[in-house]
């Protein structure tokens, strides 16, 4: 079986201007928080997904959909999507703020991830989406 170990990390930057949010660029992974990690993995199809973002575990848990609302049929067909769009902001440095994109994603439409890794990765792009005011496709983000 072929090894497929996939990370998706999302580590925000942001401005200082924002005293508030302000995070030094220096952080380590160890001095994030452990509820700003969401980690998914499957250890049948040896890959996992890193999930850095402040914030976003809380929303998951207070302001996202249960699990079992969405099919997974359809986060699968809507990650498709947002995947494509985040994969081609990251390529365009120039048009698009490399802080928020800063890696591709590697999700494959004929490999079966399970409905946990669809359901926290559709909700983080819903998440990003509503958070930084950004639109990964004609479909609005909502909860």
């Amino acid at each position: 079986m072929k090894n497929f170990i996939y990370q998706f990390m999302i580590a925000v930057v942001l401005c200082s201007c924002v005293a508030s949010q302000s995070v030094s660029s220096n952080t380590s992974q160890t001095e994030i928080p452990e509820d700003d990690i969401v980690r998914i993995a499957n250890d049948d199809l040896e890959y996992e997904i890193i999930i850095i973002e402040p914030g976003f575990n809380a929303w998951l848990i207070s302001m996202a959909r249960p699990e079992g609302y969405y099919s997974q049929s359809y986060m699968e067909a809507r990650n498709s999507i947002y995947v494509q769009a985040w994969n081609s902001r990251v390529l365009q440095v120039n048009r698009f703020d490399p802080n928020l994109y800063e890696m591709q994603i590697d999700y494959r439409p004929n490999i079966d991830y399970g409905y946990d890794v669809n359901y926290k990765l559709y909700n983080y792009f819903i998440y990003f989406q509503l958070t930084y005011n950004q639109k990964l496709s004609t479909f609005i983000p909502r909860i």
